[in-house]
């Protein structure tokens, strides 16, 4: 298994690329250091910036490519994605240019005091029970940030699948720029293509590509439909590399997270540890690789005491202050709800383990692929650039 690895908000992380790309593009917002990689004054020089943002391709499914790659051939380094290492978190920050410290958005369930409800963050759908208000009044509620493109001095345009274009999150996050929605892989290319043709005024282009993250969750990391999926992408990325020669454009991809694999008997069934869910003030919240767990203060000893004597072999335990003090999230200033939104304890799994929890009536799926640790297969993801 892959050595542990922390998010690099001093310069080598997704938060510090989004810094100087910021920067570039006429913001004055300075919240963190450029990134080492990649500063400002160097994205300035083009007319054109293109981000591209391919979900769940981590470095190591870059390297581990059985065919020479463009991708590869245009591999500037790589940088750690923010903490923890799953698209909830991470694609606020690619729209946000904030760290989870910031932005409040801390996985893929989240428990909301706000409006006393667990939810999906991003589809803004309950675990359990109906929907308190429709997405798009949840939306103001839930998240008071900016996005990155309200603070730019350049016209930025947001190109996503029709599927989430015009959902309440995407819709919120892309304030401040236009959208584009398209259906196919080729289309977000000739969508890129068409939009660089402009010459006189620069422009910010944020594409988000989802299809390799859903792959390799379902059939792995190594799986032959992952791999299938990357080649298409890099096909259609030395296309447009080609067809951009001479446009003056950065073009830059890179990924919200990586991956590792985590096989079924790996993985922790809460429903196995019954005297443990007793402890629990509420379902699991967070990620399959990183549990917050909310336990009342007279339950804490007996909790500790259960984790360290029953899950010792698959997970890490920490309060979850501990974590916001060491800055895994970020440094300060905080989001008002940070704390509430992480629980009393994080389980952080070992190695490939992973933990679930499974409520009445929701339907039960298995998941091969994982992400959201501190392994560094899935904190760990490249940088391609090149200016054309």
């Amino acid at each position: 298994m892959s050595s542990t690895l922390l998010p690099d908000y001093s310069g080598g992380s997704i938060v510090n690329l989004m810094q100087s790309i910021a920067t570039a593009c006429g913001s004055t917002r300075c919240d963190y250091p450029p990134l080492a990689l990649l500063s400002a004054a160097q994205l300035a020089r083009a007319r054109h910036i293109v981000l591209m943002v391919v979900d769940g391709l981590g470095q190591r499914t870059l390297s581990r490519y059985v065919a020479k790659l463009h991708l590869q051939d245009h591999q500037l380094g790589s940088m750690t994605s923010v903490f923890p290492s799953t698209t909830a978190s991470a694609i606020t920050t690619f729209m946000t240019g904030l760290a989870p410290a910031q932005h409040g958005l801390t996985g893929w369930h989240m428990h909301l005091d706000e409006i006393d409800q667990t939810l999906a963050i991003l589809p803004l759908t309950p675990r359990t029970g109906p929907l308190l208000a429709p997405p798009e009044q949840l939306a103001p509620r839930l998240f008071e940030h900016q996005s990155l493109f309200q603070t730019l001095n350049r016209e930025s345009w947001v190109i996503a699948p029709q599927s989430i274009a015009s959902s309440a999150f995407n819709t919120w996050h892309a304030r401040g720029a236009q959208s584009i929605a398209y259906r196919s892989l080729p289309e977000i290319f000739a969508t890129i293509s068409e939009l660089t043709k402009e010459k006189l005024k620069p422009r910010y282009i944020y594409a988000y590509y989802p299809d390799l993250d859903s792959h390799s969750h379902r059939y792995g990391t190594d799986s032959r439909q992952a791999q299938q999926t990357l080649a298409a992408f890099d096909a259609h990325f030395g296309e447009l590399r080609r067809r951009l020669r001479g446009s003056n454009t950065w073009l830059l991809v890179t990924a919200d997270h990586g991956f590792i694999d985590s096989p079924g008997r790996r993985v922790i069934d809460l429903g196995d540890h019954p005297q443990l869910a007793t402890l629990l003030q509420r379902p699991l919240c967070g990620e399959r690789r990183v549990a917050y767990c909310y336990v009342a203060e007279a339950k804490r000893p007996a909790f500790e005491t259960y984790v360290r004597r029953h899950l010792g072999r698959a997970c890490h335990l920490y309060t979850s202050e501990q974590l916001i003090a060491a800055g895994w999230f970020g440094p300060p200033p905080y989001h008002a709800a940070l704390a509430s939104r992480v629980g009393d304890y994080t389980l952080l799994m070992k190695d490939n383990w992973t933990i679930k929890d499974w409520l009445p009536g929701e339907k039960r799926y298995t998941m091969l692929g994982v992400h959201g640790g501190t392994s560094s297969s899935e904190m760990r993801v490249p940088l391609i650039a090149v200016r054309v």
